[in-house]
């Protein structure tokens, strides 16, 4: 969407003035909702200012409203507000924002103001985040939540048809377990759903690589995926399923970041990202898991497979509950595979109850998993509510993969609430000597005729259900509390100054993009108070840059301050010589108020020390000069050499300090232009620069 309110501001001088333009990007990782709410905001708060914004939506049916190369050249700022992977790239050269995309929907007014002062994002660079108000998504989230959104159509499309394919077309046989004829219509039918659940895997592993590494980690993370997926690569007769493939997507997209910081001559740079990296990254990442990680995943399986048998004798409800367990932690991991491969190998012995505490944990999850999205919507989102009733489909035909979506996004929720389901399910069968004479689990085997004792069969997976379902709302909703409890916590929410914009900067070659905002939203009616007459006549005479606010008479070119704290009083005493200071201790109180929150050093030999406080009667802007540098705690350790002072009172009105702070920073970014201010030999040739800024 595309706000343009109003005519274009004005000047004092009643000339036109060039309205701030601002791009946007909301997303979230089920793209319903929050995609469109935070548009919304977004764009309102926009309008309200005067500002033209565009917003890009990332929805469930796509990129909508598509910012085009126009739209980013013509742009002063673009803010992403977004749960999951947007690609950056195209942003290069830009002021770029990244939050969570509740920030979008709860300060967007707070983030027009951050964005203007956000560091340029350059190609490759880590994006600039949000220091105050909310709670950002880790990367760690992000990228785990971009995985899990390319993987949910993968778990619907081949569990739904699985599942039709074994209703329809597959029958009991005791030496098979649920099977399909051979060359039968629904023979491939499944065959169609194996390749969408063997897809499945990789595609989690390479898209939570792409989040973290951009695209070259796409193939070593499909391809890590894969062998995660594959025990006979590693001698294990199971894969590390779906918790392997979250392990070698982190694994291979830091390892494709680490390859990218290696130096290397120019005439290789343009094959770095289409061949050397995902040839590298690839071999070594698979290496690595076959001869390192899958040697222990083997050890596992075996081990525990021993263990099992020598608990044949135990008590059943305590096997029962054990193989719960199993079944209910990686649902299809070495883990479930090795409980369900134990009891699908003591049918042909003739005991068919370990198979039969089996087959009534299988369901237990995606039973309960899509339980819990109807018992508590609000928790979840509209597509997670659609693959809450898909996972209660497959959950009927065993198909416990249904619930791997709910595990990968909220795993520290999600799967203890499936074990402990999957233990009271298979207790509960153990105990009624439940049997199943087919290797295969979930309401299906009762229909069909494979199991005996059917009524407690039915009333384990029930309450089995119950129980996971219950818990996954409980945990759940306290998570999301938690979270939300430590935004309302955020700084800024109490008695602190206000502070008109904090600073950060990309630094070239140091691969960090670092922001600390912490703004207060200006009023939005009232004018400027008025500036004295002895002010008046002194702007007068000078030429002006940045609306008056900032004149020959504010300019030093040598600053005589040699640490932080007595640069900002001089820089308020330069400030004073417009009349428009009526309280120069105030206002350096409220400068260093500002600098506790966070630094103001920008880097590259940058300062913009400010503050917005009725210590001043109107906008000022200084700016003086360090030939030694002063300590400013800059992210990049530069001292500061250009040093701007900006002091607004807290009645200003209207977006005219985000347009001074649009003007300057996006300026200051001109490696050119810092350098011709530090050649500048005196106030009148300073000033002649600074008018470059407008």
């Amino acid at each position: 969407m595309t706000t343009q309110a109003g005519p274009p501001p004005t000047g004092s001088g009643g000339g036109e003035r060039k309205r701030l333009k601002l791009l946007a990007v909301t997303a979230c990782p089920t793209g319903i909702a929050h995609t469109y709410m935070a548009a919304e905001k977004l764009a309102q708060a926009a309008e309200s200012r005067g500002i033209d914004m565009k917003v890009e939506t990332q929805g469930s049916i796509g990129a909508e409203n598509v910012l085009d190369d126009n739209d980013v050249n013509t742009a002063d700022g673009v803010i992403v507000a977004a749960d999951k992977d947007v690609d950056l790239s195209r942003f290069a050269g830009k002021r770029v924002l990244t939050v969570g995309v509740a920030e979008g929907i709860h300060h967007p007014e707070r983030l027009i103001e951050q964005v203007l002062s956000a560091p340029v994002h350059t190609a490759g660079g880590a994006p600039t985040r949000s220091a105050t108000g909310g709670k950002e998504r880790s990367v760690g989230y992000k990228a785990l939540m971009n995985g899990v959104s390319y993987m949910i159509p993968f778990v619907v499309v081949g569990g739904l048809l699985i599942a039709i394919s074994l209703s329809l077309g597959g029958h009991t046989d005791p030496s098979g377990g649920l099977v399909i004829p051979k060359d039968s219509f629904w023979m491939d039918v499944n065959n169609i759903g194996v390749i969408g659940f063997t897809l499945m895997v990789p595609i989690l592993s390479g898209y939570i690589a792409y989040a973290i590494g951009d695209r070259p980690a796409l193939v070593p993370g499909m391809i890590g995926g894969w062998i995660a997926n594959t025990g006979e690569l590693y001698d294990s007769k199971a894969g590390a399923g779906f918790i392997g493939a979250i392990v070698t997507g982190f694994l291979a997209g830091y390892l494709v970041l680490w390859i990218k910081k290696v130096k290397v001559p120019k005439f290789v740079q343009p094959i770095m990202p289409i061949i050397v990296i995902p040839i590298v990254a690839t071999t070594v990442l698979g290496m690595f898991f076959i001869y390192v990680l899958g040697k222990p995943i083997s050890w596992v399986f075996e081990h525990l497979t021993d263990w099992l048998s020598g608990m044949t004798g135990t008590s059943a409800i305590l096997l029962g509950a054990i193989l719960g367990l199993m079944i209910a932690f990686d649902m299809g991991g070495p883990v479930n595979k090795t409980a369900f491969l134990f009891g699908a190998g003591l049918i042909a012995t003739g005991n068919q109850t370990v198979m039969g505490m089996c087959a009534a944990a299988i369901p237990v999850m995606p039973l309960g998993q899509g339980l819990a999205t109807l018992i508590r919507k609000r928790l979840y989102t509209e597509q997670e509510r659609e693959t809450g009733l898909a996972s209660l489909f497959m959950g009927c035909f065993g198909i416990s993969e249904g619930a791997i979506p709910f595990a990968a996004a909220r795993p520290a929720q999600v799967i203890p609430a499936n074990m402990l389901g999957g233990a009271v399910a298979g207790a509960i069968a153990g105990v009624a000597g439940v049997e199943d004479a087919v290797p295969h689990g979930g309401p299906i085997v009762a229909v069909l005729g494979a199991v005996s004792g059917v009524p407690m069969f039915f009333v384990a997976v029930v309450i089995g259900s119950v129980v996971t379902a219950l818990t996954t709302v409980v945990l759940v909703d306290l998570g999301e509390r938690g979270r939300r409890g430590e935004a309302v916590a955020a700084p800024g929410a109490g008695g602190s100054e206000p502070a008109l914009v904090g600073a950060g900067v990309a630094v070239p070659g140091a691969g960090a993009v670092v922001a600390r905002e912490a703004v207060h939203e200006a009023a939005a009616t009232s004018a400027y108070p008025t500036t004295s007459p002895q002010a008046s006549a002194s702007e007068d005479a000078s030429p002006e840059v940045l609306s008056g606010y900032l004149t020959e008479q504010t300019v030093k070119v040598e600053l005589g301050a040699g640490d932080k704290e007595s640069a900002i009083r001089e820089m308020a005493e330069l400030l004073a010589r417009t009349g428009r200071v009526a309280d120069v201790d105030e206002l350096v109180a409220t400068a260093l108020r500002r600098e506790a929150q966070g630094t103001t050093g920008l880097g590259e030999e940058i300062a913009i020390p400010h503050a917005k406080t009725d210590a001043v009667t109107g906008p000022v802007v200084g700016f003086a000069r360090s030939a030694e540098g002063v300590e400013w705690g800059s992210l990049d350790g530069t001292k500061a050499r250009l040093v701007f002072m900006i002091a607004v009172p807290e009645a200003a009105a209207g977006d005219e300090h985000l347009r001074i702070l649009a003007l300057l920073s996006r300026k200051l970014m001109d490696a050119g232009f810092r350098e011709r201010l530090l050649a500048a030999p005196d106030e009148p040739a300073v000033l002649g620069v600074l008018r470059e800024v407008g």
